[in-house]
């Protein structure tokens, strides 16, 4: 079982994009104030200031680098996962792969991430316009990528590539997790 960031660094075989953001974090520590305790006397004492900085603010941080290494340990347990590093390599193959695919949807459409039941592996797929996944491919749809123009027009403006490179920031690998479990019941 991992341990900690720093042993999460380490770890070669992680592929979550989010493990692997927690695993290249620094862990988070407190900031030193741009004053000293004193300085806001006689409003607020220095023995206040200090306590609330170096007590309070100090727990808060711990928490925070706490809840990070357990959310980072639970993700890299998943079954998820372990099919993504079996059936393309690594995350960053899948990435780059899925990215590729999407980037060269003509006109509009989706890129897919899906499970095929009869073989149990996951699969990648393009739809074009409004192609249901399932009805043209047979794949139960675990992570779709939107790649009509309305989805990133106008922040990445025609650039589809910058857009598929910020998406994987926020995938919800919890809920492609969950929709597999049910795929393979």
């Amino acid at each position: 079982m991992l341990r900690g960031i720093g042993q999460l660094r380490r770890c070669a075989s992680i592929t979550s994009p989010a493990l692997r953001y927690l695993a290249s974090k620094q862990k988070h520590t407190l900031p030193d104030l741009p004053y000293d305790y004193a300085a806001l006397e006689p409003h607020i004492s220095a023995e206040i200031m200090q306590l609330h900085h170096s007590k309070h603010h100090a727990t808060y941080v711990n928490n925070l680098n706490t809840t990070e290494e357990k959310y980072a340990e639970s993700l890299a347990k998943g079954e998820l996962m372990q099919m993504i590093k079996r059936d393309f390599g690594s995350f960053e193959k899948l990435k780059e792969m899925m990215s590729a695919m999407s980037v060269g949807v003509q006109g509009s459409g989706w890129g897919w991430l899906g499970y095929k039941k009869d073989s149990g592996r996951l699969q990648l797929a393009a739809c074009p316009n409004q192609d249901p996944l399932q009805g043209t491919t047979g794949l139960n749809p675990l992570l779709g990528i939107d790649v009509w123009e309305h989805a990133y027009y106008l922040q990445y403006k025609n650039v589809r590539g910058d857009y598929l490179k910020a998406i994987w920031n926020i995938i919800n690998w919890e809920n492609v997790e969950e929709r597999l479990k049910a795929a393979m019941k």
